[in-house]
C-alpha cells in the first residue's frame, strides 16, 4: 500500500509542468479563496492518479507483478475520491464550467494509458508536449477561480505557460541526446545543428511574449522571463552535456524553470 513507486510519480521532472502554471495562475489572479484551494486539491489528485493507473495497466499487461494490483487500486480509490470531492466542491462554489477543461485532460490521459499498454510510453516527446499543454490549463483555471471572472486573459496565460513547457521539454531532449555523444564537437556548427529545434522554440517564445507585451495584451516585460530560458538554451547548445548524469541535467532544468516561474509572476504583477 505504501510503496512509493505505486503511490507517487517517478518522473520527478513532470511536477514542474503542473506546479509552474498553477502558481502563475494563482499569483497572477492575486486572490486566493476557497475555490482556489479546491482547485489545488483537484489538480494534485488528478496528477497523482496517473501513477497508480499506469501501474494497474502494467499489471494487466504482465509488466508488473500481480501483487502490485491491490495497492494500485487502493491508491486509485484514494486519489479518485479526493478528485471527485474537489470537483463537487468547485461546482458547489459556482465553477462548474471548469469541468470542460477535464475533457482534453481525459483524452490525453487515455492516450498515455494506451501507450503504457503498448509498452511505448517512454521517449514520446510529442506526447509530453501535448500533455504539458493539458497541465498548463491549471494556469487559466487558477486565474479564473481567483478572480471569479472567466476572462480571455486566462487563455493567453495558458498559451504562455504551454509555450514555456514545450520549450523546456524539447531542450531536455537535446541535453539527453548530448549525453550520448562521444565528445564535444570542435566545430560550432556541429554543436548548433542538433540544437536547432530547441533554439527555435526558445526564440519563438521570446518574440511572441515581446509582441504580446508590445500590443499591451500582457504586461510589457514578461518576455524577460522567456529571455532567461533562451539564454539557458543557447548555453546548453554551446556547451553540450556530454557524459553528464541525467540527475544533474534534471536539477538544472528544475532550477531554471523555478527561476522562470518566479520571474514571470513578478513581471506579470508589476505590469
Amino acid at each position: 500500500m505504501f510503496k512509493k513507486q505505486i503511490a507517487l510519480p517517478q518522473d520527478h521532472g513532470s511536477w514542474v509542468f503542473l506546479l509552474s502554471p498553477l502558481l502563475i495562475g494563482l499569483f497572477g489572479g492575486g486572490v486566493f479563496n476557497l475555490a482556489s484551494f479546491g482547485l489545488i486539491v483537484a489538480a494534485m489528485a488528478a496528477f497523482l492518479l496517473r501513477q497508480p493507473m499506469s501501474i494497474a495497466v502494467k499489471v494487466w499487461g504482465k509488466r508488473r507483478p500481480s501483487s502490485d494490483l491491490r495497492p494500485a487500486l487502493a491508491w486509485i480509490a484514494v486519489y479518485g475520491s479526493i478528485l471527485l470531492f474537489s470537483i463537487l466542491w468547485l461546482v458547489w462554489l459556482g465553477h462548474g464550467r471548469l469541468l470542460w477543461l477535464g475533457l482534453p485532460a481525459a483524452g490525453v490521459f487515455g492516450w498515455h494509458l494506451w501507450l503504457v499498454k503498448r509498452r511505448s510510453e517512454r521517449r514520446q516527446m510529442g506526447m509530453e508536449i501535448v500533455a504539458s499543454g493539458v497541465l498548463a490549463l491549471a494556469a487559466p483555471a487558477a486565474l479564473w477561480v481567483g478572480q471569479s471572472v472567466y476572462s480571455a486573459q486566462g487563455w493567453l496565460l495558458w498559451v504562455l505557460c504551454w509555450l514555456q513547457s514545450a520549450a523546456s521539454i524539447v531542450y531536455a531532449y537535446l541535453r539527453l541526446e548530448q549525453r550520448e555523444w562521444a565528445a564535444v564537437p570542435s566545430r560550432l556548427g556541429e554543436r548548433l545543428r542538433p540544437a536547432f529545434r530547441a533554439l527555435l522554440y526558445a526564440t519563438f517564445n521570446v518574440l511572441f511574449a515581446f509582441l504580446m507585451g508590445a500590443s499591451r495584451l500582457i504586461p510589457p516585460f514578461v518576455w524577460l522571463a522567456y529571455a532567461l530560458q533562451w539564454v539557458e538554451c543557447l548555453y546548453g547548445s554551446l556547451h553540450p552535456a556530454v557524459k553528464v548524469r541525467p540527475t544533474r541535467i534534471g536539477l538544472r532544468q528544475l532550477f531554471v524553470s523555478t527561476l522562470f516561474t518566479i520571474l514571470f509572476i513578478l513581471l506579470w504583477r508589476a505590469g
